[in-house]
This record gives C-alpha cells, structure tokens and sequence, in this order.
C-alpha cells in the first residue's frame, strides 16, 4: 500500500496544476513566456513545474508558492479518505 502522506501530497499536486493552469488559461497566459512572468520564476522552471506528469518532493510547496502569487486557494485533500 501508498504512504498516506505520499498519497495526499501527490493529489494536492493534482489540485494545484489544475487550478494553476486553469486560471493561467482563463487569464489568457499560454505562451510559456508569460507563464514564466505570471509564476515569478524562469521559464523553463515555471513551464516544467506546471506540466511535468512524474510526482517530485517539493512540487508542493513550490506549487503552493504560484499559487499564493497569483491569490489562489485550493483545498487540501480529504487525508481521512486515503488508506495506508
């Protein structure tokens, strides 16, 4: 079985891209430069973070980060529904 705790950070990462590139696009920001500017960081980093489909330590908080620059909230996952 799945580390609860794996298991929740990876679906709070879910929730974070989703929501990230939800309002990227709804803004209009699709060219990856100005992805890079509305996340504050390189392009390259920016683009990757927001895209990559392979789960990495860390991707959280610097999920969370964008998120917090651009005024979003996304809800943590329901961790009471995850099984060890």
């Amino acid at each position: 079985m799945r580390d609860p705790t794996q298991q929740a950070e990876r679906l709070m990462t879910i929730r974070l891209r989703y929501t990230i590139n939800t309002y990227l696009e709804d803004q209009g920001v699709t060219t990856p430069a100005a992805i890079g500017a509305a996340a504050g960081l390189p392009v390259v980093e920016a683009v990757g973070l927001l895209t990559r489909r392979q789960w990495r330590a860390g991707d959280v908080a610097a999920l969370q980060a964008v998120a917090d620059r651009l005024g979003l909230q996304v809800v943590p996952p329901d961790t009471s529904l995850l099984r060890g």
